[in-house]
């Protein structure tokens, strides 16, 4: 979901929106432009997830134009590669790349002599692993296993700005973790737009849990590993040994729910049931106890009813949530969701908000649950870092970003942990 995290560097200058793997990609393209010697560059790196975030990539473009009236404005990204011609016709914008362009050095290298470098998506049958020697967020890192989605939920343009599904080889992706855990870092994030479905289109269709296993047994020294959004659907068994056996995967993952009502799920064209997201957090908990999981939800999908909408909340309790991501549904033109009937725009905001309330009692009863325990935190900035659950600690000492330290939690202020390194 939009996220507009603007990243400062000399050059070039890259504008953020989106999901984490835009955050990858932008890296990726810090590397690319930086090699070709670009200067004077702001590469805004769009998401189309909702009308909303291109109505803020296309003010943050103006925006820069203002401020650098100079500089060469590139845009890339998912609205980029759905809508190009949209983008190329805004004054301020000096060229538009695809989303599969812009992982090309060719692409930076070039004199910008086509406004719009933008080609299929949906005929790209393959996904390379991008070499990234560091972020600019030294805490963790980002690795790309998967790229693209082949499913069509009612409510996203994604797969059109995405491409279809593939997937990185697992060579590809050991490499690069060894390469990051070389330069320093102790946490890695496995992400992709559906890492579930990671492996068909490789020789011998590996599975994620395959994929994620080879991965540890070859980087020994890593020691925490995160996976991004997962679709409790697609699950397979040695991703569920893992969960139980492997205590370097951390114990929070986070789920594509979206909706807790039968109905509302079939008209999303979700795959998963109401039971089948309670069953697999059963699962996980049988497995690994002290296992936290965060959700994405949209509130007031169209034709969502009160009773519908308080099957989602009590989602919350059912399964056990703990980290919400909530949105009130945003109409995205060309999806089949916004020809369905409508929710009231204002009934959407207050469901919204009364989702976001009631993850917040969940999360407040969570971290009252680790006070007095001892947990391992990854420094993110100064005393600031993240325990084994992604739950946020205050160390009251400033410590290296990326450093990994443990620390004796004693209380909870400001809606995070307090703690202090043993």
């Amino acid at each position: 979901m939009p996220d507009d995290g603007r990243v400062k560097t000399g050059d070039p200058e890259i504008v953020t929106f989106g999901c984490r793997l835009n955050s990858y990609e932008s890296e990726v393209m810090r590397a690319h432009a930086r090699n070709a010697g670009l200067e004077d560059v702001v590469i805004v790196n769009t998401c189309a997830v909702t009308s909303e975030a291109e109505r803020q990539a296309r003010q943050t473009i103006r925006k820069l134009r203002r401020e650098r009236p100079d500089a060469r404005i590139v845009v890339t990204g998912c609205a980029a590669q759905i809508d190009p011609q949209r983008f190329a016709a805004m004054p301020e914008v000096d060229q538009v790349i695809g989303n599969q362009e812009k992982l090309q050095a060719e692409s930076w290298g070039l004199p910008p002599t086509e406004k719009i470098l933008v080609n299929d998506i949906m005929s790209v049958k393959e996904t390379a692993g991008h070499l990234i020697g560091g972020f600019e967020d030294r805490a963790r890192a980002f690795v790309q296993v998967q790229q693209g989605c082949d499913h069509r939920c009612t409510f996203c343009i994604i797969p059109f700005g995405r491409g279809p599904s593939r997937s990185v080889p697992i060579g590809a992706v050991v490499e690069q973790v060894q390469a990051l855990v070389k330069a320093g870092y102790n946490e890695v994030v496995l992400s992709g737009v559906d890492i579930t479905s990671y492996g068909p289109d490789l020789p011998g269709s590996p599975t994620l849990g395959q994929m994620v296993r080879r991965l540890l047994a070859c980087v020994p020294e890593l020691p925490r590993l995160r996976l991004s959004s997962l679709d409790c659907i697609e699950m397979d068994e040695d991703l569920w040994r893992l969960i139980e056996h492997e205590p370097r995967l951390m114990p929070h993952l986070h789920l594509s729910l979206q909706a807790g009502d039968d109905m509302i799920l079939k008209r999303m064209k979700r795959r998963h049931s109401r039971a089948d997201a309670v069953a697999f957090c059963q699962r996980v908990r049988r497995l690994r106890p002290d296992a936290v999981f965060g959700a994405d939800f949209i509130a007031g999908f169209p034709t969502e009813t009160e009773e519908m909408f308080a099957n989602t909340l009590k989602m919350v309790e059912d399964c056990g949530l703990t980290w919400l991501h909530v949105f009130p549904y945003s109409p995205r033109p060309g999806t089949p969701a916004a020809r369905m009937p409508q929710v009231d725009g204002a009934v959407r905001k207050e469901r919204a908000a009364r989702l976001r309330a009631v993850g917040a009692e969940a999360e407040a009863r969570m971290l009252a649950t680790l006070v007095g325990r001892s947990a391992s935190v990854l420094v993110e900035k100064d005393d600031l870092g993240r325990t084994e659950h992604f739950a946020e600690i205050r160390l009251g000492v400033a410590l290296p970003p990326g450093s990994l330290v443990r620390a004796t939690i004693t209380g909870v202020a400001n809606g995070a942990l307090t703690g202090t390194p043993l």
